[in-house]
């Protein structure tokens, strides 16, 4: 299955090359979490302050199983805390939401 999400930077050309910079190498635990929920491939792109995320994915993974491991993994809850700085929600998520799911409205 392929998912395709979508999240806002703050716009700060220095709070954006530092997210930047911990995505050149994320740590470990956090690639660990990835591929355990059964996410094959994920790629993030950006246009100036809005990211772009595809997640590809096996028969495995589910949003709420994703949800729930992370909530209960210390690492990552470190790694959403500080990935916090860097981010903000869009203007049309709701309280508490971030990376939000868009809806394909073409395919060829």
């Amino acid at each position: 299955m392929r998912y395709c999400l979508a999240l806002d930077l703050k716009d700060d050309p220095t709070l954006i090359a530092e997210y930047q910079q911990y995505h050149q190498r994320i740590w470990p635990e956090i690639e660990a979490s990835i591929r355990e929920s059964g996410i094959t491939n994920m790629e993030i792109y950006r246009l100036g302050n809005r990211l772009f995320m595809i997640m590809e994915t096996d028969e495995t993974f589910s949003f709420e199983a994703k949800s729930a491991a992370d909530a209960a993994n210390p690492k990552v809850q470190e790694w959403e805390t500080l990935m916090w700085k860097y981010q903000q929600a869009l203007p049309l998520a709701k309280p508490g939401e971030k990376w939000l799911l868009m809806d394909r409205i073409f395919a060829l």
